[in-house]
């Protein structure tokens, strides 16, 4: 029986980056031991997905890219949306605007240098979801690269990052006040999905959430926003592969990184079952959000 959150069309997404990219590890891996997995890594996703006839968002850290075209170039034949997700998946905030520009310019030209005349890549994420008010000045050098939407926003505050009391579903955002809907802007934000439990946000939108949270209540969670909104969900490869390499870290620091790692890809099989996913670029489209 489908869950009433079943009957609206959800973003699936996935942030393609290297195991070293994490940031609570890539200070702690120096470059002889940055030994890559991505291929490996990325297939079981792609043969769930092609099982479930599924198609999603890749958003490509362009280091990865660079070193793996014949995965992008798979990734794209199989009709996902490949999507930006910095070149070097350092934070916004340890960058500058004339660093992302260069970024930005650097991605787009080794896109088409990859897949040719492939459609417009017109959606990006923020390393460590790390559009806030202090780095909101990426948006205008994303406007600039003809970006159409972010998906950078996570609507509560965390240690690591986080926008308390920015909306929930997709509104235009604007630098002047990055929680708040600017009708002037043409850069929308589809956030990444919390759930309202007594007043307060919880998040479940995938990666660690989705790994850690007892089963009963991720999905309880699930549900309950994704009958209200469009939902977003989102993993990485390195977080669904058992073959990723540990590094040593605090102990609770290591149960958020690498804790059921071996669950992970069968609890995104069960989400795949029961909802329905497309890429971000169609949800948005399909509410009119790319219009104009």
């Amino acid at each position: 029986m489908k869950a009433n959150g079943a009957m609206r069309l959800h973003a699936l997404t996935v942030d393609l980056e290297e195991w070293y990219h994490a940031e609570l590890v890539r200070g702690k891996v120096p470059p002889a031991r940055r030994v890559d997995q991505a291929p490996a890594a990325v297939q079981p996703i792609l043969a769930l997905l092609q099982a479930h006839h599924v198609r999603a968002t890749f958003f490509i850290v362009g280091e990865v890219a660079e070193r793996q075209p014949a995965l992008v170039r798979e990734i794209a034949s199989a009709g996902h949306e490949i999507a930006c997700h910095s070149y070097s998946h350092r934070p916004l905030w340890e960058m500058t605007a004339e660093e992302l520009d260069r970024e930005l310019r650097e991605f787009r030209r080794l896109m088409e240098d990859i897949l040719g005349d492939a459609p417009a890549i017109i959606g990006f994420r923020a390393p460590t979801f790390s559009l806030e008010a202090r780095t909101a000045w990426a948006l205008e050098v994303l406007a600039e690269h003809g970006y159409r939407y972010d998906s950078s926003i996570f609507p509560l505050r965390t240690p690591l990052y986080g926008v308390a009391n920015a909306p929930l579903e997709p509104y235009r955002i604007g630098a002047s006040a990055v929680e708040r809907h600017d009708a002037n802007s043409r850069l929308v934000e589809f956030p990444l999905t919390v759930c309202q439990v007594g007043g307060r946000r919880m998040p479940v939108s995938g990666g660690t959430y989705l790994r850690l949270l007892p089963w009963p209540l991720f999905t309880w969670c699930w549900e309950r926003a994704a009958r209200t909104r469009p939902a977003v969900l989102y993993v990485h490869p390195w977080e669904t592969y058992a073959g990723t390499p540990r590094v040593p870290m605090p102990l609770h620091l290591a149960v958020g990184t690498y804790g059921n790692i071996a669950g992970a890809l069968g609890r995104l099989g069960r989400l795949l079952e029961r909802y329905r996913f497309a890429p971000m670029r169609d949800v948005l489209a399909q509410g009119g959000w790319l219009e104009g």
